[in-house]
C-alpha cells in the first residue's frame, strides 16, 4: 500500500496548500495570466500549468490511476479546490475536455482510448470537445444528418457541425455521425473520437453580438478515420451520446468529480462580484438593491447545496444519472438572477464604458442567454427531468420508431439522405 493511498484528506490539503505556493502564481500577484476563453494565447498557457499539476501529482484527482489520475474521492479533489482557489488554474481545460469528453471515454470508451486520451489530457498534451450541434439540428440531437459511410474498411464522414465551444483549441472532437440511415434516428448513430487537424477539416469561428468568438462551426469533406475512432458500438452512439449529456449537464451546474479548482459558477470572468458592484456604484443603503443582492447570493448558495446533493445522490443509486439535468436547470436559474441583478445595480453605466468599469456588466448582459441554452436548453432540461426522474409519461413524438430515411425534414436537408 503506498503512501499516498493511506493519506488523509487533511494531509492532503495540507500537502496542496504547500504546493500551489511554491508553484502557481496568485492571482492577485500580478504574475498570473488573464483568462481570455477566445484567445489561443490562454489555451497555451493552461497547458503549461496542466502540465504543472499533472507532474507535481494534482492533476485528475478522480480519474483512476491507471489513466493517469490520482483515484481519489471527491471529497479530495473538493479539498483541492479550496485550496486553489486564490490561485491561477487551468480552467479552460475543466469544460468539456475533463468533466464531459475525458469522463465519457472512461465511461464508454476502448481501454486503449482510456488509456491514450485521458493521460494526455491530464498532462496537458490533448484538448477534447464536442461536436454535437449541428445547423439544421436544434435541439433535436438525434435527428443528426452528419454521415459516416463504410468504405473499404474505413469510416468516410461528411457534414458539419456548430456552436463547438472552443474547438478551435483542440485536438479531438466527440463527433456523433449517422451510420445507419434505414434504422430509427437514435438507432443509427455513432460516435468518433475525430482527430481536429485531420485532412477534411475545416473550422471557422462564429463572432457573437458580444464579440466572443469561442465558438466554432465544422465541415467534415471526406475524412477518413479507422475503428479505432469509433466510441463505444456502431449504430450504439446515442447511449455515448447520453452518457455525455449527464456529463455536461451536470458539469454546467458545477456538479462534476473531474473539474479542478473553481468551478463555472465561481470563475472570474463568468461569476460577477456582486458585493463590490454594490461598493462600486455606493448603493449599499439602498433597500431595493440590497434585497436584489441578496436574493442572488441565496441563489448562488442554495445551488452550490443542490449540486453536492444530486452528486450524492446519484453516486449512492438513490436519484438516476439524469438527475444531472436538475444541476444544469439550477444553475441556469442562478445565471439568471445574479446577471439581472447585476445590470440593474450597474443601471445605465452598464452600456457604456466608464471608470467604474461597469461595461462589463452590460456585455455580460448580452449573452444572459447562454446559461438557458449551453448543455441543452432549460425547456429540454425540464423534459428529462419530468420524463426520467419523475417518471412522467413521454412527450408524443411523430418520428418515434420510424426509420430516419422516412422522416419528413426540411428540403434543404435533402442531401443528407441515404
Amino acid at each position: 500500500m503506498t503512501a499516498q493511498s493511506v493519506e488523509t484528506v487533511a494531509d492532503f490539503r495540507d500537502r496542496a496548500r504547500a504546493w500551489l505556493a511554491a508553484n502557481l502564481p496568485r492571482l492577485d500577484s500580478g504574475n498570473a495570466m488573464p483568462l481570455q476563453r477566445d484567445d489561443i494565447a490562454s489555451w497555451r498557457r493552461a497547458r503549461e500549468l496542466q502540465k504543472k499539476l499533472y507532474d507535481g501529482g494534482f492533476a485528475g484527482i478522480c480519474f483512476p490511476r491507471e489513466y493517469g489520475g490520482l483515484g481519489l474521492g471527491y471529497e479530495y479533489k473538493k479539498a483541492f479546490d479550496a485550496e486553489a482557489q486564490a490561485y491561477e488554474m487551468p480552467l479552460l481545460l475543466n469544460v468539456p475536455s475533463f468533466a464531459i469528453c475525458c469522463a465519457t471515454i472512461l465511461d464508454m470508451g476502448s481501454e486503449e482510448q482510456k488509456r491514450r486520451h485521458i493521460r494526455a489530457a491530464l498532462r496537458g498534451e490533448e484538448v477534447l470537445v464536442q461536436l454535437l450541434s449541428e445547423p439544421s439540428g436544434g435541439s433535436d440531437l438525434a435527428g443528426v444528418i452528419t454521415r459516416a459511410d463504410r468504405r473499404g474498411g474505413r469510416w468516410i464522414i461528411n457534414g458539419a457541425k456548430t456552436w463547438s465551444t472552443w474547438a478551435f483549441a483542440a485536438d479531438y472532437g466527440l463527433c456523433l455521425a449517422r451510420t445507419d440511415w434505414d434504422a430509427p434516428k437514435h438507432n443509427g448513430l455513432t460516435m468518433f473520437l475525430l482527430p481536429l487537424r485531420h485532412r477534411g477539416v475545416t473550422i471557422n469561428r462564429i463572432r457573437q453580438v458580444n464579440g466572443s468568438v469561442e465558438f466554432c462551426e465544422e465541415f467534415f469533406d471526406d475524412v477518413d478515420v479507422g475503428d479505432d475512432a469509433v466510441v463505444g458500438e456502431p449504430g450504439k452512439g446515442w447511449d455515448v451520446a447520453s452518457r455525455q449529456l449527464y456529463h455536461e449537464r451536470r458539469t454546467m451546474g458545477d456538479g462534476s468529480e473531474y473539474t479542478s479548482g473553481p468551478g463555472i459558477a465561481e470563475a472570474q470572468d463568468i461569476s460577477i462580484d456582486l458585493i463590490a458592484l454594490v461598493d462600486s456604484t455606493g448603493q449599499g443603503a439602498s433597500e431595493r438593491v440590497r434585497e436584489m443582492v441578496g436574493r442572488a447570493l441565496v441563489h448562488r448558495a442554495v445551488h452550490g447545496q443542490l449540486s453536492e446533493h444530486v452528486y450524492h445522490a446519484v453516486a449512492s443509486g438513490s436519484l438516476p444519472p439524469a438527475a444531472g439535468s436538475i444541476i444544469r436547470l439550477g444553475m441556469a436559474e442562478v445565471h439568471d438572477v445574479e446577471t439581472d441583478a447585476a445590470y440593474a445595480v450597474a443601471g445605465p453605466a452598464g452600456v457604456v464604458e466608464n471608470d467604474a468599469g461597469l461595461l462589463g456588466v452590460g456585455t455580460r448582459y448580452l449573452g444572459r442567454q447562454i446559461a438557458s441554452i449551453g448543455g441543452g436548453t432549460t425547456e429540454m432540461a425540464r423534459n428529462v427531468i419530468g420524463e426520467r426522474v419523475l417518471n412522467f409519461p413521454r412527450e408524443y413524438a411523430a418520428d418515434r420508431g420510424v426509420p430516419f430515411n422516412r422522416v419528413r425534414r426540411n428540403r434543404a436537408e435533402e442531401g443528407g439522405r441515404g
